[in-house]
C-alpha cells in the first residue's frame, strides 16, 4: 500500500467508505450505498469513521481513497468500475499506488461467462472490466460483469461496482468473509432484533429493567422506523458473545411475537416464509395503503407461490363493486371502521380464491379526520376459513408514513395470525 496508509490489519479495525460518480455530486441518484456499506461494516464489527463522495475525476479518486488510507485501515470504494470512458476509477487508483493496469485472466473468464449465458459475445471494449491495478485479487460478481477489486496489505482496500445489486451480492458472497477473518479478538460485535406492532417506550417497558445485563461493553440502541423498531446489541470484547446471547434471549423472552427476524430479515419476506412454508395463498385490499402492501410482499422473489392478488378500493363504490362491501356497512359504520374491514378482507379472499384476506381502511391524512376517527385512524382486518379479527390502530398525522405503517401493520398482522393458528 501507499506511503501514508493506515496501521496494519490486525488492531482494532475502522473503516471509509468512499462513493464515486457525478450523478451522486449533481443528486441525480441518491446515494443509498453508503448507508447500506456502513449497515453491513458496523454488523461485522468494523465502524464506519467518514464517508466521501467524489465525481468521476481521477485526481479527485485518487485523493480521496488516499486520504482514506491514511485516516482507516479498511477503505471499501464504490463505482467507476464499469466498461465506460467516465468509468475511471481503476485509473485512479493504479495512478495512486504508482502500478500499472494489466488484464486479468480470471476476471476476464468471468466476463466472457457472464456474457455467454446470454447468448452474447463480448462486446468490444468489454474486456475494460477484466483491467486489473497490480497486486489486486478479482473477487468474482455473481449478477454482473465487473469484478470486485481487493487489496491486503498494510490495509485493505476494495473496489465495488456501484450498481446496488451488483456491489451488496458483492460484499455479502465475497467481502464480508475476507472482513471477518481480519477481525481482531477484542471487535465489537453487533446483533439487530426487528420488531413490528410496538413502539420504543412500550418496547422498554416489556423488558424491564435490564442495567445488570448492560454496561461499558454491551449496549442495547432502539432503532424506530414507521411501524417497526430495531433493537441493535452491540458487545465488544473476546467474551462478548455468551453476554449478548444472555441480552438477546432475554428481550426475545419479554418481547415474544413482536419479535419478527433478526438483521437482514424483511417483514415481507418473513411473512412470505410463513406462507409458503404452510403452502397457503394470500390476498389484500387496500384502500389508504394504496397498494403498497401488495408492493411490498411483491418485491419479495418467488412471491407468485403466495401472493394471489390485490384491489386497491379507494372509493367507496369500489368497496361495493370489487369487494362485495354492502352500501348498508358503509351507511352506517362508515368507510374506516372494523364492519368495512372485515367486508374488505372476506371479499378480496373469495374474489381470488384465496386462503387468507387482508383488509385496510383508514385516514391517511393530513385532512379528513373528525372527532370520533381523527387522522392516522386505521382499521385492519384478516380473514381466513377459520378465523377472523380486526384491529384499530391510532397513526400520527403524516400522509406517507401512515401509508407505510397501515401495510406494515397488516402484513404483520397476518403474520401474527397464521403463526397464532399453528399454537391451537
Amino acid at each position: 500500500m501507499a506511503p501514508g496508509s493506515s496501521r496494519l490489519v490486525g488492531g482494532p479495525m475502522t473503516a471509509t467508505i468512499v462513493t464515486i460518480g457525478d450523478e451522486l455530486l449533481i443528486g441525480q441518484v441518491q446515494d443509498t450505498n453508503a448507508a447500506w456499506l456502513a449497515r453491513e461494516l458496523a454488523g461485522l464489527g468494523i465502524p464506519v469513521r467518514r464517508v466521501v463522495t467524489v465525481g468521476d475525476e481521477t485526481a479527485d479518486i485518487g485523493a480521496a481513497i488516499g486520504e482514506a488510507l491514511g485516516k482507516s485501515n479498511v477503505v471499501v470504494a464504490t463505482g467507476g468500475l464499469g466498461p465506460t470512458h467516465d468509468d475511471v476509477t481503476r485509473e485512479a487508483v493504479a495512478d495512486y499506488l504508482g502500478v500499472a493496469l494489466r488484464l486479468d485472466a480470471r476476471a476476464y473468464k468471468g466476463v466472457e461467462r457472464f456474457f455467454a449465458e446470454r447468448g452474447r459475445a463480448v462486446p468490444p471494449h468489454g474486456d475494460r472490466v477484466a483491467m486489473l491495478p497490480e497486486g489486486f485479487v478479482p473477487l468474482p460478481n455473481s449478477v454482473g460483469t465487473a469484478p470486485g477489486l481487493w487489496l491486503e496489505n498494510e490495509a485493505v482496500l476494495v473496489l465495488v461496482p456501484g450498481v446496488p445489486r451488483e456491489m451488496k451480492a458483492l460484499f455479502r458472497e465475497e467481502i464480508a468473509p475476507r472482513l471477518r477473518r481480519l477481525l481482531p479478538p477484542d471487535a465489537i460485535r453487533h446483533r439487530t432484533l426487528c420488531t413490528a406492532g410496538v413502539g420504543e417506550s412500550d418496547i422498554q417497558e416489556m423488558i424491564g429493567d435490564i442495567s445488570h445485563l448492560l454496561g461499558p461493553d454491551l449496549k442495547l440502541a432502539y432503532l424506530p422506523r414507521p411501524g417497526q423498531v430495531r433493537l441493535r446489541l452491540t458487545g465488544r470484547g473476546a467474551h462478548a458473545g455468551p453476554r449478548l446471547d444472555q441480552l438477546e434471549a432475554r428481550l426475545r423472552a419479554r418481547l415474544g411475537g413482536h419479535v419478527f427476524g433478526a438483521e437482514g430479515d424483511v417483514l415481507e419476506a418473513v411473512l412470505g416464509s410463513v406462507l409458503r412454508s404452510r403452502r397457503l395463498r394470500i390476498a389484500l385490499a387496500e384502500s389508504c395503503s394504496g397498494g403498497l402492501g401488495l408492493n411490498m410482499l411483491t418485491n419479495v422473489p418467488g412471491s407468485s407461490d403466495y401472493v394471489a392478488g390485490g384491489v386497491v378500493a379507494y372509493s367507496n363504490a369500489a368497496k361495493r363493486s370489487l369487494l362485495g362491501v354492502p352500501a348498508s356497512a358503509l351507511e352506517a359504520h362508515g368507510a374506516v371502521s372494523r364492519v368495512v374491514a372485515l367486508k374488505m378482507a372476506q371479499g378480496v379472499r373469495a374474489r381470488f380464491g384465496a386462503d387468507a384476506g387482508l383488509g385496510i381502511t383508514g385516514i391517511a391524512g393530513p385532512g379528513g379526520g373528525s372527532d370520533e376517527k381523527p387522522v392516522g385512524t386505521t382499521w385492519i382486518a384478516y380473514a381466513d376459513a377459520q378465523r377472523e379479527t380486526a384491529r384499530c390502530y391510532r397513526f400520527g398525522t403524516h400522509r406517507e408514513a401512515n401509508k407505510i405503517r397501515s401495510a406494515i401493520a397488516a402484513l404483520d398482522l397476518a403474520r401474527r395470525q397464521i403463526l397464532a393458528a399453528d399454537q391451537e
